[in-house]
């Protein structure tokens, strides 16, 4: 069975090709710059990356220079379309009726549309890789699997806000958090790791960092809190994004900046976090690099992102009762060993200790020193394998 997923974005569209029998990629790429000048298909397949630099002008020509690229005579792994069994897509925003996996129907791709609200940039572009793809696959079942989703299980006490409830009622404002695909697929795997599948006991929180950044507290495999709200910008201070703040700031900033709101937002998600305390990037090896120089605004940014990341855990972990592990992922969490170092030193008031020479190690990996109370791992995360897994079992 070979399944394609199929992830979304507003000018953007990742894909891999899975064989299910064997849970292998067999080929995957991006289209760059949908809907705007030099745009660019990076296509890697048979061990080569091809490049199709070809107008895309929407989501529908993406989806059509994908085919191409998977049935080329060089780069192609399939000789047409009809290979394939299905499609999954990523669907950023499920709101309060839609969580769990499914195929796609006219009803489910309607109530994709009403979150439009709740995602207004990612909603749009997964409904639009969804409805390329039916165009170019008529007949052929597609999933989705929303970002959203894994969440579903939180208390009221952990998603509503202290607002006034009929914000609730009327407009479903409440946390969702996002990421839920990646902190299934490493909670899972840590349970394996650790010997300890379907314990209801088992207390994990699993740590997503990178540009955009999350936690998760997971008992027994289910999700009971997590750090982004009803969209990605709460939580922790991420690669661009503010995370939690106090709200009346922005009413302070935007008078003395003549800012409107949609002004301030722009701030938030797009000028703040890493890059507005160092002035220098969001990418965390810049940061590292500039500190390491002696840029003193880059390490206060580094600190501030270790030590908030710290308090998460360390409040995850009064809610659940107790904390049996740990878990690093994304790209931040699976490769930057000074982060996971950083997070780690505020946590030793817990047993938390790590071993320093594990953590300069690549891969799935126990991080923890021999004495630690509380397991460090790090798992490289596999959303895209969680949406095919998903997709094969509902058809």
């Amino acid at each position: 069975m070979k399944i394609l997923v199929i992830n979304a974005g507003s000018s953007s569209l990742k894909y891999q090709l899975f064989d299910m029998e064997t849970e292998t990629v067999i080929a995957k790429g991006v289209c760059e710059r949908i809907g705007a000048d030099g745009s660019v298909l990076t296509h890697k397949a048979c061990g080569e990356s091809f490049v199709y630099e070809e107008p895309m002008k929407n989501h529908v020509d993406a989806i059509a220079l994908v085919f191409k690229a998977l049935t080329a005579d060089k780069g192609g792994v399939i000789k047409d379309m009809n290979e394939i069994d299905a499609v999954g897509h990523r669907v950023l925003h499920g709101g309060e009726k839609l969580f769990d996996s499914m195929l796609v129907t006219p009803e489910v791709e309607a109530a994709i549309e009403a979150n439009i609200p709740l995602g207004p940039l990612h909603n749009p572009a997964n409904l639009a890789g969804i409805r390329a793809c039916r165009d170019m696959m008529p007949g052929k079942p597609q999933v989705a699997v929303f970002d959203t989703g894994f969440h579903h299980t939180m208390p009221p006490k952990a998603y509503i806000y202290a607002l006034p409830y009929e914000y609730y009622t009327k407009h479903a404002a409440r946390r969702y958090g996002f990421h839920g695909t990646s902190h299934r697929y490493v909670s899972a795997e840590a349970a394996k790791l650790l010997g300890r599948e379907n314990d209801p006991e088992l207390r994990i929180v699993t740590c997503h960092l990178g540009n955009g950044s999350s936690f998760a507290a997971v008992k027994g495999g289910k999700c009971v809190d997590t750090s982004m709200g009803i969209t990605p910008l709460e939580g922790i201070p991420m690669g661009t994004r503010s995370g939690s703040i106090d709200p009346a700031l922005l009413e302070y900033i935007m008078g003395l900046e003549n800012l409107d709101i949609h002004q301030m937002l722009n701030v938030l998600n797009k000028k703040s976090g890493m890059l507005g305390v160092s002035g220098v990037s969001s990418d965390f090896r810049d940061l590292w690099a500039a500190k390491d120089q002696g840029n003193e605004r880059a390490a206060l940014a580094l600190d501030i992102f270790c030590y908030d990341g710290a308090k998460l855990v360390a409040s995850y972990a009064a809610a659940m009762g107790g904390c049996d592990a740990i878990v690093f992922t994304a790209g931040v969490g699976e490769n930057d060993n000074r982060a996971r170092a950083g997070i780690c030193s505020y946590l030793e008031f817990m047993g938390i200790k790590l071993d320093a020479e594990k953590n300069n190690t690549r891969g799935t990996v126990d991080l923890s020193a021999p004495d630690s109370k509380v397991k460090i791992l790090c798992i490289p995360t596999n959303e895209e394998l969680v949406i095919a897994r998903d997709t094969k079992a509902l058809i």
